[in-house]
This record gives structure tokens, C-alpha cells and sequence, in this order.
């Protein structure tokens, strides 16, 4: 399974990003640039699962420590 690194507040925003750009798909009526919507798909997936292959690249980790 994927390391966890998305946590709290930067969880949130990728999941209303992702909604908000799926929602734009469906209710925008321009079909030529429509399709640049679905990069939705992208934030809202890494909101859901807690984990960004790109933090992981970088060593990011927006979770909070755990204590010991």
C-alpha cells in the first residue's frame, strides 16, 4: 500500500478542488476545452487515498507527526 502523506487541510482542498473541476465538466457547455476539466480526477484521488506520488518524489509529508 501507498505511504500516507496528504493530511488534514491539504486533504480537504484537494477533495473541493477535484469536486469543483468535475463539476465544471458536467456544467460547462463550451466542448472545446471541456475535456481540461477532468484533471479533476488528479487532486480529487489524492484527497481520497491520503497520497500524492509527487510529495512522495520530494519527501513532503503534510501529515502530522505522530508522538511517541
Amino acid at each position: 500500500m501507498l505511504k500516507k502523506n496528504v493530511g488534514g487541510i491539504d486533504r480537504v482542498l484537494r477533495i473541493v478542488v477535484g469536486l469543483a473541476l468535475i463539476a465544471g465538466f458536467f456544467l460547462n457547455t463550451d466542448a472545446t476545452y471541456r475535456w481540461l476539466y477532468l484533471i479533476g480526477i488528479v487532486p480529487l484521488l489524492t484527497g481520497l487515498l491520503s497520497t500524492c506520488p509527487v510529495y512522495s518524489l520530494l519527501g513532503i509529508s503534510t501529515c502530522p507527526m505522530k508522538r511517541t
